[in-house]
């Protein structure tokens, strides 16, 4: 291995500790612990090589952000491949994002409600981020019906992401949660 290749893999190696130390305080402590001088620390190097990686802590946040995003896609593609049916896949997928958004808060956060500069819906968006959408979409676009299936995707999508937000926030009955899904889901599907 060159020196270049091995000062590459190394960077690398840095900028994904930079992602996941993030990650892991955010998860711990929450974003406002985040913070370029904790992080330099955590990491053991100074801020100006945090600084190489990132112009600061919007960026961190879209590349915690963005690998969220692939996370997701896999855990929808996933329990949609087991799913008997499009009425099921569509069960399912509706199921693993609420999971998802209630056991990840921080991440959910990343990806959702802080500000990142991340193109959602254009054609520049990170590949994750179309990547979810479209496994969202695939398993909301075969129980659309004759309606656009965009549109029924981001109404269902906006639907869980109020359902994670109010959950997590304490605003929903936790007794209620299994049959605030039922209904959803049957209502989504008409």
């Amino acid at each position: 291995m060159s020196i270049h290749q091995r000062r590459e893999r190394e960077r690398a190696e840095r900028h994904q500790l930079i992602i996941r130390t993030a990650r892991e305080l955010a998860e711990a402590e929450g974003w406002d612990a985040v913070t370029t001088r904790r992080l330099a620390e955590r990491i053991e190097y100074s801020q100006p090589v945090l600084y190489s990686h990132f112009a600061g802590k919007t960026e961190i946040v879209a590349a915690v952000a963005v690998e969220g995003f692939a996370e997701l896609a896999a855990a929808l593609r996933a329990v949609v491949a087991e799913a008997d049916g499009p009425a099921a896949a569509f069960a399912a997928a509706a199921r693993e994002y609420l999971a998802f958004g209630l056991a990840n808060p921080a991440l959910y956060d990343a990806m959702f409600t802080l500000a990142t500069g991340l193109p959602f819906g254009r054609p520049d968006a990170p590949a994750p981020l179309k990547e979810a959408f479209a496994a969202l979409a695939g398993a909301f676009a075969q129980v659309a019906g004759e309606g656009d299936p965009d549109v029924f995707t981001e109404v269902g999508w906006a639907s869980l992401h109020g359902l994670v937000t109010l959950e997590r926030g304490g605003r929903l009955r936790p007794d209620l949660a299994e049959a605030r899904v039922e209904l959803l889901v049957r209502r989504l599907l008409g």
